[in-house]
């Protein structure tokens, strides 16, 4: 039934018992009627239990609909699906999610590693592709069918002095001048990348002697394990030095200023190096991936970020006056189980320490003198004639 209420039409009629009264809001019969017709149907489907099937939507309009679900991830992680939903609108963006299988995995997964790109990077991007399917329950069907890469999880290379010196080289000449301090905090205090990134200038204990830095220590604010966050790190002299000149540059910054604040960089007049522009010290640094390729292609090596840190903890393992409570307490390792992933480096240091035991316990103590009078010691003394036998 159909009625007026001033301009607007409603309509009314009984489901199941009880009355429906609702509004069409519009001042036309012809649609009030049509409303009235798509509400009773709506009702009839419901109570039969009838799903209405809706057309699967394109790959791009699904991916862009799921990332904004991840609009309360942290900066860097919601940075990071977007950075993967962008190249995968660019294969699969006119797709249906109903067209995409495990081939479109496999030849995605050929086209990355055409690349160049590790197996962990290209099963980061498929991981987001999987839940952009998830979300639409067009996972559960494949999901038997398709296999991840297999990754590697060995702790890297350390770094040899030698190829440290080459990656030093190629770093000072970086049009980055940010990497040089990046580098040599990383490799002398161990911290992971992200760790160094969120360090802020609280986090930092400086003792400053005529403009520079004269020892100093930092506190690792973030870290992925709960042993990590807080530890305290000395700094070395590089590191102090390294350090003097970056912060040097930002005069204005804070305590809550970050260490490594977002800045850009452009070639500066001839022989002046970069200049350093667009500066927020209430941003951390971005990705300095770039720059570090360029470093270590000049260097003609082939070292992952990851590996400076790989090189400090081996170089701890290798001192065996360094115990593993030490080691712990600076790298942030909350298990034996990973200081045992240096094991094999550990193991030369602990045989060089019981080596120097036997050596010292082998030693003649007191040269010469002592050995004639342990001689002496040793020799029967000759028979008294006067003694009675």
């Amino acid at each position: 039934m159909l009625y007026r209420r001033g301009d607007v039409w409603w309509f009314k009629f009984k489901f199941a018992g009880q009355e429906i009264r609702e509004s069409a809001k519009t001042t036309s019969k012809t649609l009030a009627r049509d409303a009235e017709r798509a509400r009773r149907r709506r009702l009839e489907e419901s109570f039969n239990g009838v799903a209405k099937r809706e057309r699967p939507p394109l790959f791009k309009v699904a991916a862009k609909a799921w990332l904004k679900t991840k609009e309360a991830s942290t900066p860097r992680t919601y940075r990071n699906y977007s950075e993967h939903v962008d190249s995968l609108i660019d294969d699969l963006g006119d797709r249906l999610l109903c067209d995409i299988g495990p081939r479109e995995f496999v030849a995605l997964q050929n086209k990355r590693r055409a690349r160049k790109l590790s197996n962990r990077t290209i099963n980061h991007e498929l991981g987001t592709l999987r839940q952009v399917l998830k979300s639409r329950g067009f996972w559960g069907p494949i999901s038997d069918q398709v296999k991840m890469l297999r990754e590697r999880h060995d702790i890297g290379r350390a770094i040899s002095r030698a190829d440290e010196d080459k990656l030093l080289a190629a770093v000072r000449e970086s049009q980055s001048p940010s990497l040089y301090p990046l580098f040599v905090l990383s490799i002398d205090s161990g911290l992971r990348a992200s760790e160094v990134r969120s360090l802020r200038r609280c986090d930092l204990t400086l003792t400053w002697r005529d403009g520079l830095i004269g020892e100093g220590e930092l506190a690792v604010p973030n870290s992925k394990t709960e042993f990590g966050t807080g530890r305290m790190v000395p700094l070395s002299r590089r590191a102090c030095d390294a350090l003097s000149l970056w912060l040097a540059r930002f005069p204005d910054a804070g305590p809550d200023s970050y260490v490594f604040p977002f800045h850009r960089v452009k070639p500066g007049p001839k022989r002046s190096g970069s200049v350093v522009w667009d500066v927020r010290l209430d941003q951390p640094t971005s990705e300095w991936k770039g720059a570090w390729q360029t470093a270590r292609t000049k260097a003609v090596l082939t070292y992952r970020w990851h590996d400076l840190r790989h090189s400090f903890v081996s170089r701890l393992a290798e001192s065996p006056h360094v115990s593993e409570e030490t080691i712990r307490a600076l790298a942030g390792h909350v298990s034996r189980r990973m200081l045992e992933r240096y094991s094999h480096i550990r193991t030369h240091a602990k045989r060089a320490a019981i080596l120097g035991l036997e050596h010292v316990a082998t030693e003649p103590q007191g040269g010469d003198s002592d050995r004639e009078g342990a001689q002496k010691v040793a020799q029967p003394a000759a028979p008294d004639p006067n003694s009675l036998s």
